[in-house]
């Protein structure tokens, strides 16, 4: 079974912390949505789990592998696909190539790039351009989709809605859903809760680093506190 298991993560930049004693855990299939303002630890809890922040934990586990002594450039290889913050495409590479770049782990010749292009069409008919040019919508489409060329068992994102028109967003809603009900696990960090409720079953509210709220999505989503910090309602 590939359940990422997270228990008492902290993360601290010197003396500042970012995050304390985050636990979580997210089965095959699940969808668990972590949400909270600017600075409540979020980024840095996907950080650490990747291993690119400084980390303490008594377990960041993804099925039998311990992921505290594996090198952040191997998690891919063990089913984990991560989509960082600000897309980071390479502007310089046409969007097929930067599709290409997220399969380096792959030992098999045939790549999944076709099923890219049919969760994302505009990537197909715009393969041959430099990812410089697209939209901002567009890039990050082509994140996830590089995310998804080593057949992730769970994926990481942050940030996915970050400056998108709401056209957009719903756009990246349907994928999302579409994946997890394909068997995809998901870890969706967000600001925008509506969305992180439209497309988790689970959610965590994190408020200066620490676990403030974990339950349901709906119920969540119906919490009175929840629904004035989060929705404005």
């Amino acid at each position: 079974m590939s359940t990422l298991t997270v228990e008492g993560l902290s993360v601290r930049y010197g003396g500042v912390r970012a995050a304390q004693d985050v636990t979580f855990t997210v089965e095959p299939g699940q969808s668990l949505g972590i949400i909270g303002a600017n600075g409540a630890g979020k980024t840095s809890t996907l950080k650490a789990i990747m291993g690119l922040a400084p980390r303490q934990a008594r377990t960041i586990r993804f099925g039998d592998d311990d992921l505290l002594r594996a090198a952040p450039h191997t998690l891919v290889r063990r089913g984990i696909g991560y989509v960082p913050e600000g897309r980071h495409v390479f502007p310089g590479l046409p969007v097929e190539k930067n599709l290409l770049l997220g399969a380096y782990c792959r030992t098999w010749k045939k790549t999944p790039i076709d099923e890219v292009y049919d969760l994302f069409p505009v990537l197909g008919d715009m393969r041959h351009r430099l990812a410089g040019t697209l939209s901002g919508g567009q890039q990050q489409m082509l994140a996830v989709g590089r995310a998804l060329m080593c057949r992730p068992k769970v994926m990481l994102l942050d940030e996915p809605s970050m400056g998108l028109s709401p056209i957009l967003v719903a756009e990246i809603a349907t994928v999302l859903k579409r994946l997890n009900a394909d068997g995809l696990g998901i870890v969706l960090v967000e600001q925008n809760a509506k969305l992180t409720f439209e497309v988790t079953t689970t959610c965590l509210v994190m408020e200066n680093g620490e676990i403030a709220a974990t339950g349901t999505s709906h119920d969540l989503r119906h919490d009175p506190q929840v629904r004035r910090i989060y929705l404005g309602l």
